[in-house]
């Protein structure tokens, strides 16, 4: 396995890009707001044309120990063994995640699938509901990691990139084939739960309209105070914690946007009526621990030292750290060490299991770690 990666400014620095040799993929983070980014890969797609060419927009991109805004960032990875497959799927609202996570899933070969990358659109998804129809018996034993496509806080404008262009509303599954890869996966937060535990009342999806019988957005405004007016993206630093039942393991949803209409709030993953919820906050040194305990947990379920990997962030977790940020990077670099190459993105949600052998599941908060290496 071989790989390469460059901050990219220009076209020009893609022609004198020297790899050394032909990828198989190229994996490419970049910023909603690059108005060069189409012309730039057009020229990537001409000069590596047998390449799967695939990412996404993000709230920023991670180079090694690095968070960056502007530049984008081209990584290219050749397998020794492993075979790779690009499917896409579109989707237009919400309540078509369920069918665009089954569609996914029928579009990559069965046969020897080890694992799928997903890269997704962030605004138009429900995250748990694709996550539900990728689901599958026959994909026991294949691990699913991704995460949605992001747009620095503002939530209006995010893309995938599928086979090298551009592409709005639409999810890309990567599949990756052979007994040889050896994958790893992490995700964890280091977010604290504060005051009670609120039940529920109303909900359809991951749509939130009341909490203890009052309207959820009121809930979240007197919380919040003044910096309630600059609602979604200020509630990205205060999730929530959802448990469905006792004895099962909270997950962590996130706001993607205010209906101040229904009093309600659109979360990036379903809230089930009768849940249990907290409210979240923020400690900056549990935050970077949860960075530290992902990179653990990704080291144990791999089976050989790390070549390449791909993290995975919240963008709330950057507006909490902010110019801490790079400190979460820097303890995943410990923990992996110096070997693997890191690349990434800041995200609108997280897809990863809980841990091994468990099912994947769609995280907000968290810091996700996908690690690759073949035997």
């Amino acid at each position: 396995m071989k790989s390469y990666q460059k901050e990219i400014n220009s076209n020009d620095d893609i022609k004198n890009l020297s790899i050394g040799f032909e990828p198989d993929l190229i994996l490419i983070f970049a910023s909603s707001k690059d108005k060069d980014l189409a012309e730039m890969l057009k020229v990537i797609k001409s000069k590596y044309s047998n390449s799967i060419i695939t990412g996404c927009s993000t709230s920023g991109q991670i180079i090694d120990t690095r968070v960056i805004d502007d530049a984008m960032i081209f990584n290219a990875i050749k397998f020794d063994d492993t075979k790779l497959a690009l499917h896409s799927v579109r989707i237009e609202d919400y309540d078509s995640s369920l069918d665009a996570g089954e569609q996914l899933r029928m579009g990559l070969d069965e046969k020897d699938l080890s694992h799928i990358l997903v890269l997704s659109d962030g605004l138009n998804v429900n995250g748990a509901q694709l996550v539900k129809g990728l689901s599958s018996d026959k994909y026991e034993k294949v691990s699913v990691t991704g995460g949605l496509a992001g747009d620095g806080s503002d939530f209006k404008y995010t893309f995938v990139i599928n086979d090298g262009v551009i592409s709005e509303n639409e999810i890309v599954g990567l599949g990756f084939y052979g007994d040889k890869l050896k994958v790893g996966y992490g995700s964890k937060g280091g977010w604290d739960s504060f005051g009670l535990e609120r039940v529920v009342t109303k909900s359809k999806d991951n749509i939130l309209y009341e909490i203890d019988n009052k309207p959820a957005l009121d809930l979240y405004k007197s919380f919040l105070g003044k910096e309630a007016i600059n609602l979604p993206g200020s509630g990205l630093k205060f999730p929530l914690s959802i448990r469905t039942e006792e004895g099962t393991l909270p997950v962590v949803r996130t706001i993607l946007a205010v209906d101040e209409e229904t009093n309600s709030l659109v979360f990036a993953g379903d809230i089930p009526e009768g849940a249990y919820a907290r409210l979240m906050k923020s400690n900056l040194n549990h935050i970077i621990m949860g960075a530290e305990d992902s990179a653990r947990i990704c080291k144990s379920t791999s089976e050989v030292e790390p070549d390449f990997s791909i993290l995975i962030s919240c963008v709330g977790r950057r507006l909490v750290l902010n110019q801490l940020v790079e400190e979460e990077i820097d303890a995943v670099r410990d923990v992996l060490g110096d070997k693997p190459k890191i690349t990434g993105f800041y995200s609108y949600g997280e897809l990863a299991p809980f841990g091994e052998f468990n099912p994947c599941q769609l995280h907000n908060q968290t810091m996700t770690i996908t690690t690759f290496s073949e035997n």
